[in-house]
């Protein structure tokens, strides 16, 4: 016969703090870098306000499904035996979130600068046609 030797874990625990604060931050991040990129989708959009804002939602919608996605995907967590083991792993799993948010914060402010840059250069573009008629 075999005996089974129950231990407590604190397994559940990470579970309840990591999601709360991971969802924190995504939402956080998200209300700050859609909140500040109107003015750059209005340029884009050539003052179209109404495109730029749809846009701008849309944008916001798929960055909440992609990092709260990831954060669902890398949530697991091997057997938490300590309170100290809880504290690293929080750590580590919160820490490399918070890098791969901002990556995705920088990633979204690069495309919101290439979109203006070629913005800017259709309107030069136009204007030189303009010109020569």
């Amino acid at each position: 016969m075999t005996t089974t030797v129950l231990t407590t874990t604190y397994n559940f625990s990470a579970y309840m703090i990591y999601l709360p604060i991971v969802i924190a931050l995504t939402v956080l991040v998200s209300q700050f870098l859609f909140k500040n990129s109107k003015t750059f989708m209005i340029d884009i959009f050539h003052q179209k306000k109404d495109i730029a804002m749809a846009t701008n939602s849309l944008f916001k919608i798929g960055f909440y499904l992609l990092n709260i996605g990831f954060a669902l995907c890398i949530i697991e967590f091997f057997q938490i035996e300590t309170i100290e083991r809880l504290v690293v792993a929080l750590s580590k799993k919160i820490g490399g979130f918070s890098i791969y948010l901002g990556l995705m914060m920088l990633l979204n402010l690069l495309l919101f600068l290439k979109g203006r840059k070629h913005a800017m250069n259709k309107e030069k573009l136009i204007e030189n046609e303009n010109t020569h008629l």
